[in-house]
């Protein structure tokens, strides 16, 4: 028999937002602890955090939008790495629906061989600074 979907998508649903309590991270260094609870702003900057130190498709556990790619950078001139970069923190960190832009974005090649990028991140709980060093 086959299934039949027929009225399904006609019905109403109602689509509830997931809380944001999280564990908390500690990510002093050397810590490397997971301490407790956090909710709104703190939590956020822990996800992000989440999303752009995870290299996207290299683990089976996170599904295939989760992180961002920045393997194949290495070696590429600057001029490309810059742009490219806004671009993949941009589409890494939009996936998450409490956070509606990313803007901002300030690169520093002072170190050879690693650019480093400084954004802001607009979300529900309000904005916040943050960065990402990429070795190229």
């Amino acid at each position: 028999m086959i299934p039949s979907t027929v009225g399904f998508l006609s019905q109403d649903f109602e689509i509830k937002e997931q809380p944001s309590k999280v564990y908390k991270m500690d990510l002093n260094v050397g810590s490397n602890s997971i301490r407790g609870f956090t909710d709104g702003p703190e939590a956020m900057k822990q996800a992000v955090f989440r999303i752009l130190s995870t290299e996207r498709y290299q683990y089976i556990i996170y599904p295939w939008y989760y992180g961002i790619e920045t393997l194949d950078l290495y070696g590429e001139p600057i001029t490309y790495v810059c742009p490219e970069l806004e671009r993949r923190i941009t589409e890494a960190l939009l996936t998450d629906s409490r956070i509606s832009d990313v803007t901002d974005f300030e690169h520093d090649t002072d170190v050879k061989g690693v650019v480093h990028t400084s954004f802001t991140v607009h979300t529900i709980f309000g904005d916040f600074q943050t960065d990402k060093g990429v070795n190229i």
